[in-house]
């Protein structure tokens, strides 16, 4: 199994940072490789993006060197189990609000004895060509990652027992879905989503543990790194979308 670069960089303290790509493009997956970034999220909750691009888009983060992650849609084992089998080194999984939801999203991810995953010949293991399924599960419980969603503000008022849980490897806090759960979707800038996503990385990172956090612009991401955060995720399509707008807004001066 391919070692898991952006694990071995957290555990050494650093920073790691990534972009979601929601768009069926292996060709855009390159070039967030490309770009520098280290890791990749693959995104099949939010867009048309199906298991078999998702293993294409896999491949090309591999070409590259670019770790691949994927969101998946829902906190269930057969889709968990799915993106794991195609080559994904590790999964954000939603709307994780409390210890039972937390146990379940890690028994999904980790083989026997940590958890219940289904083992097979799949391209995970390089289809069992290489190496024993045995060496395989148990490098792959040490490798791949679990990233925990906390995105509903009852998800923030169970902080403290989600933080005891083991095996997640990074509390990734959602700004977007924190609004909708207040009843002010999309209203990120309003002091009770910016107070609560801020008070979330601080705890997260005074338990211990890994934030984690998404931010459209460099000075938002600085900020949470600053707050404590160290895996931070943005949008490419986004940034490239602003990067050609404001070309146009200077061209026309």
């Amino acid at each position: 199994m391919i070692v898991n670069e952006v694990k071995r960089k957290l555990a050494n303290g650093q920073v790691v940072i990534g972009s979601f790509v929601f768009v069926s493009s292996a060709t855009l997956t390159e070039i967030i490789g490309l770009s520098g970034f280290d890791f990749v999220v693959i995104d099949m909750e939010h867009g048309p993006v199906d298991i078999g691009v998702t293993e294409n888009m896999i491949r090309a983060a591999e070409l590259v060197g670019v770790t691949p992650f994927v969101r998946v849609s829902h906190n269930t084992s057969h889709l968990i189990l799915r993106a794991l089998d195609v080559g994904a080194q590790g999964v954000h999984v939603p709307d994780i609000g409390d210890a039972e939801s937390a146990r379940a999203m890690v028994a999904s991810v980790k083989y026997s004895p940590e958890g219940h995953r289904g083992l097979g010949g799949v391209r995970a293991a390089k289809y069992g060509l290489q190496d024993s399924l045995a060496e395989y599960a148990a490098t792959a419980n040490q490798e791949t990652m679990v990233i925990a969603h906390i995105e509903h503000v009852k998800a923030i008022e169970k902080l403290d027992e989600l933080l005891i849980i083991e095996g997640i490897d990074v509390y990734f806090v959602g700004p977007t879905d924190l609004s909708n759960s207040l009843g002010i979707p999309g209203q990120t800038k309003d002091p009770k989503v910016v107070n609560l996503v801020e008070d979330a990385i601080k705890r997260i990172a005074a338990a211990g543990k890994t934030p984690g956090c998404i931010a459209a612009d460099s000075e938002k991401a600085r900020h949470y790194i600053d707050l404590g955060a160290r895996y931070m995720a943005t949008h490419a399509v986004k940034l490239m979308a602003t990067g050609c707008q404001q070309f146009i807004k200077e061209v026309l001066l």
